[in-house]
């Protein structure tokens, strides 16, 4: 029986346990690639939480020294000199690897952080990166109300337009609310902008269409179509934030990298199976860009150019891809 979010209506999205199935879904990546790859780069260097935004703490997630004592009201030098560093040092680090492999990939823009260091987001649009949106502020929404989150959302739309010269054609957030699937893309619908794909989704090794509720009623012709949403799944376990998961996380690079290659090598082989798939690699400027973890990115990313059918691709090419394979049917998986 299908659950759902029963607060209201507009919010409520039923679980899908059965996806593509057995089968799997008929399509092709372009030029028969066997598997498309997509590198993220999350930048959130400056729009964590601190005191000097107003929290009253300084950020304790995903930090070298995460047992510091969180102090009300008190600034935490060495905190902020983590986050800095991933903006100072790691960035470029990282920005110069791809661009020497000419290998595209999608940064995950935390607007409020690109604030704080323009040229980041120049630098991407000239060398023909994707900024997608990881929210205006790097914090966890599920505490507010509708109508402050959607202030929010509209704030991170319009930022990065303003530092881009386009709205973000994707979205992450990595800590919504049960609110958020839903008001995105009522915010991109309000202001007309397009919402090419979303993140915010574990479930599968390629992209799928969900339906919104709010669209339930929405006539069939096709001026007024629904639009469904097209979800881009992201990676927990190909994420370099495991770094600093105690117990459970990376314990050094060479087991990041084991990784990597073997989950690579298995999607690749069911691709010559003809079953493409994606791959998905999320880092962090503070994490990866540190040069003990560094070296370990860099032998994976010339694994990778070392093989045949492979398409590194952002995340809006492969969802623009997708959606000309495989248009969006209300109702239909």
């Amino acid at each position: 029986m299908p659950t759902a979010y029963t607060d209201h209506p507009d919010y409520g999205y039923e679980r899908d346990f059965i996806g593509y199935g057995e089968k799997g879904l008929d399509f092709q990546w372009p030029n028969n690639a066997k598997i498309a790859v997509s590198f993220v780069i999350n930048y959130e260097e400056g729009g964590e939480r601190s005191v000097l935004s107003g929290d009253g703490v300084s950020e304790t997630n995903l930090r070298e020294n995460p047992g510091t004592a969180t102090r009300i009201n008190e600034r935490d030098y060495n905190a902020e000199s983590e986050y800095e560093y991933g903006s100072r040092a790691g960035w470029w680090r990282l920005f110069r690897l791809f661009n020497q492999h000419r290998m595209k990939f999608t940064l995950y823009a935390v607007a409020q952080a690109i604030e704080q260091n323009p040229e980041v987001a120049r630098r991407c649009v000239e060398e023909g990166h994707d900024v997608a949106s990881h929210a205006y502020r790097w914090i966890d929404h599920h505490n507010l109300s509708i109508s402050k989150e959607k202030e929010y959302i509209r704030n991170a739309i319009t930022t990065l337009k303003s530092l881009t010269g386009y709205a973000p054609k994707g979205w992450y957030y990595g800590r919504p609310s049960p609110h958020s699937r839903t008001l995105v893309p009522q915010v991109y619908s309000e202001l007309g902008e397009d919402l090419i794909w979303a993140s915010d989704t574990y479930a599968d090794d390629i992209p799928y269409w969900i339906d919104l509720p709010y669209e339930s009623d929405t006539p069939t012709d096709a001026a007024a179509a629904a639009k469904g949403c097209l979800m881009v799944p992201y990676s927990y376990d190909c994420n370099d934030f495991k770094f600093h998961v105690a117990g459970s996380g990376f314990r050094d690079p060479n087991g990041f990298l084991t990784h990597l290659k073997n989950a690579f090598e298995v999607l690749y082989a069911e691709g010559e199976e003809g079953r493409p798939k994606m791959m998905t690699i999320g880092l962090h400027c503070r994490i990866i860009g540190r040069p003990g973890r560094f070296a370990a990115l860099r032998d994976f990313v010339q694994h990778v150019a070392a093989r045949e059918g492979v398409w590194v691709a952002t995340r809006t090419e492969i969802a623009e891809a997708f959606r000309e394979r495989v248009p969006y049917q209300r109702g239909v998986r």
